[in-house]
């Protein structure tokens, strides 16, 4: 007896990849995503491999991910997908010190960020 296999998360033509380790802050993940969301995959992809921000290269891979998916897990056309939706949200957050002068410490937050990437197979118009 194992577990009934849990529903979809996603639309019949879609596939999804979710970053949930990724360093860095929300705010400039969010600033990439920005930059790929509505485009096509092939575009996106270039976009982020040519991109002068650092988190673009973790932003690249897992588009990747969605892509590889999308074509090995739910046989879609790679050629014909299309970013739906490209989230950004907070995840944990490291606390580390630093020693200061005269025997204090400074907190340092180090944050982690989470990219959820829905590709969606769109028909030719």
């Amino acid at each position: 007896m194992s577990k009934p296999q849990s529903p979809r998360k996603v639309g019949e033509k879609e596939a999804l990849s979710v970053g949930t380790q990724i360093r860095g802050s929300a705010q400039k993940l969010n600033l990439v995503a920005g930059l790929i969301r509505g485009k096509k995959a092939s575009d996106a992809m270039n976009i982020l491999a040519f991109s002068s921000k650092g988190m673009a290269v973790d932003a690249r891979k897992v588009l990747a991910s969605a892509i590889a998916n999308a074509e090995n897990n739910h046989n879609l056309d790679v050629d014909a997908l299309v970013v739906a939706e490209a989230s950004v949200g907070k995840s944990i957050t490291m606390k580390r010190f630093a020693t200061r002068g005269r025997g204090k410490s400074t907190r340092i937050l180090k944050p982690f960020s989470r990219l959820r990437i829905v590709v969606r197979e769109q028909e030719e118009a």
